[in-house]
């Protein structure tokens, strides 16, 4: 949950920088790039999400077993782990968004050089 929420933040701040520039400098173009931050800031929110109920239902899953209803807490572990996976999924996917921010930033370097 630590890297997903500075994961967040660092989205954040870079969001606020470009919005900085684009106020300073109103010529350059920032689609790509305000694009691909509004899908990997989607996502992250998803992540983290996920990841919350997973750990939320692992916790319950506790409560059942102190509690005896060991079928119900397999049943809801098993969930749980379906949800950290699908969390760890979709992080995935936001590292090769993240990576594609990258390589649209050094295009763009490259261009100018």
């Amino acid at each position: 949950m630590l890297a997903y929420t500075n994961k967040f933040l660092a989205i954040a701040n870079l969001i606020r920088k470009l919005y900085s520039d684009y106020e300073k400098n109103q010529h350059i173009s920032l689609v790509a790039q305000i694009s691909n931050l509004r899908r990997r800031l989607m996502l992250i929110r998803w992540m983290q999400v996920v990841a919350v109920a997973s750990i939320l239902f692992c916790v319950v899953t506790m409560f059942l077993v102190y509690s005896g209803w060991q079928v119900w807490a397999k049943v809801l572990f098993a969930l749980s782990l379906l949800l950290m996976i699908a969390s760890l999924a979709i992080s995935l996917v936001e590292i090769f968004l993240s990576a594609g921010a990258l390589r649209l930033l050094l295009k763009d370097l490259e261009e100018k050089m």
